[in-house]
């Protein structure tokens, strides 16, 4: 496969946003009000306007004569194909495909046009379904979390791209990110390789559901440990409760999990059993959140708007014995108050315990209002003598929901390390 050249990725003079949007509520305009604060040239790809954000718009990346470097996808499923052709057409080869309705949902034959259209130019991209990618040290943020992270050491590479939005709140410093999402063409390989050798990055810190090439992560890891690199590791799906949500969140099988952790230990990586403590051990910096004692009682149902935390803290719960009923609903990080508030009314009836609520602070979410909401399920719950508990991950974005909660008695964490 042709060698993709990732500093596209993270130093871009040109940046193509295909959906680019006039509304701060929609993936499309968050893209291009963030890509605009960075030092890139921008072409927003839009069929309706004329200009956005006092830019000029474009119908296609073929009208622009300029050269681009990268290209941001955010559009219906539907079209990607067509426009991943005009990207090859006009010499793009790295992409960043956010758009989602792929294989996560069962559209193996939309992925698969996808995957014929970018072998034919030779065009490597990230995703489908991913979150995007932020580099902290050029003001590069291509993703929709609600806050640019710190400066610092550590890359961190994720099959969950909403658990960037909690890590971007956090103070351990961040030099880039990278969501994978389906990883229908690149994958933790491509990106271990070049921050390997990445001066700015001492460690690399993986969110793992799924490896795709078992052989090579060995060969990448490996290297980057030669060369001076830490490489911290925490499995998504450990146990069969976050396995199946796993499956349902980016269509990962899972595999067993002491495969891969001889795995991790083989390559030089090592593996963590909490999410936080990844961190805390890459940064050589302890956390603010610690155990509050939550009642977690003996059954939990987990409402989340990011797939990859429903999976951790199945995991997590799993561990503490606490049954998992079915899997996690993942609502999706675009998920508003009422979306919250619908699907409770849907599973209020489910025999569970305790309900655990996730909110992980992207830029379309609604914090206060969704705190809200929770206060409302938390009311309708305790009369049935069940239980809620908030699980908004993140730091300022939060402290308001933080205030609604303390004032209204609802059990709430800030970070998987408070449970």
């Amino acid at each position: 496969m042709e060698r993709v050249n990732i500093k596209n990725f993270f130093e871009p003079k040109s940046i193509a946003i295909i959906g680019a949007s006039d509304h701060i509520e929609k993936v499309g305009g968050i893209l291009l009000s963030k890509a605009v604060k960075s030092s890139a040239k921008i072409f927003p790809i839009n069929l309706s306007h004329e200009e956005l954000l006092g830019l000029k718009t474009y119908k296609s990346v073929l009208e622009i004569k300029e050269q681009i470097d990268l290209a941001v996808i955010a559009i219906p499923a539907a079209f990607v194909a067509k426009s991943m052709e005009e990207c090859g057409k006009k010499g793009i080869k790295e992409v960043i495909l956010v758009s989602a309705g792929f294989s996560e949902v069962g559209n193996i034959k939309g992925e698969e046009e996808v995957l014929v259209v970018a072998k034919k130019y030779g065009i490597r991209f990230s995703g489908a379904n991913c979150f995007g990618i932020c580099n902290p040290w050029d003001n590069l943020d291509l993703t929709f979390a609600n806050n640019m992270p710190g400066r610092g050491e550590i890359a961190f590479i994720s099959q969950s791209g909403a658990l960037w939005s909690y890590v971007a709140e956090l103070d351990f410093g961040i030099s880039s990110y990278v969501g994978l999402g389906n990883m229908e063409n690149m994958d933790f390989n491509d990106f271990i390789e070049y921050f390997a050798e990445d001066k700015k990055t001492k460690s690399i810190v993986l969110y793992v559901e799924k490896l795709k090439d078992g052989k090579r992560f060995l060969e990448v890891c490996q290297k980057a440990v030669e060369n001076g690199k830490k490489i911290y590791a925490i499995k998504g799906g450990s146990s069969d409760a976050g396995e199946k949500a796993a499956i349902s969140h980016t269509a990962s099988l899972a595999s067993d999990y002491a495969i891969y952790k001889g795995a991790f230990k083989q390559a030089g990586v090592v593996t963590c059993e909490n999410f936080l403590e990844m961190f805390e051990k890459a940064s050589g910096k302890k956390s603010q959140y610690k155990s509050k004692g939550v009642k977690i009682g003996k059954s939990a149902f987990i409402l989340t708007n990011a797939g990859g935390a429903g999976v951790l803290l199945s995991d997590l719960l799993t561990k503490r014995d606490v049954k998992i009923v079915d899997k996690s609903l993942d609502i999706i990080g675009t998920a508003l108050a009422e979306d919250y508030m619908r699907n409770f009314n849907e599973i209020k009836s489910k025999d569970f315990e305790t309900l655990f609520v996730i909110l992980t602070p992207q830029s379309m979410s609604e914090m206060e209002k969704t705190a809200e909401k929770v206060v409302g399920m938390k009311n309708e719950l305790e009369k049935v003598g069940r239980n809620v508990v908030a699980v908004f991950l993140g730091g300022k974005s939060i402290k308001e929901a933080n205030n609604i909660f303390e004032k209204n008695r609802v059990e709430f964490v800030n970070g998987f390390g408070e449970i």
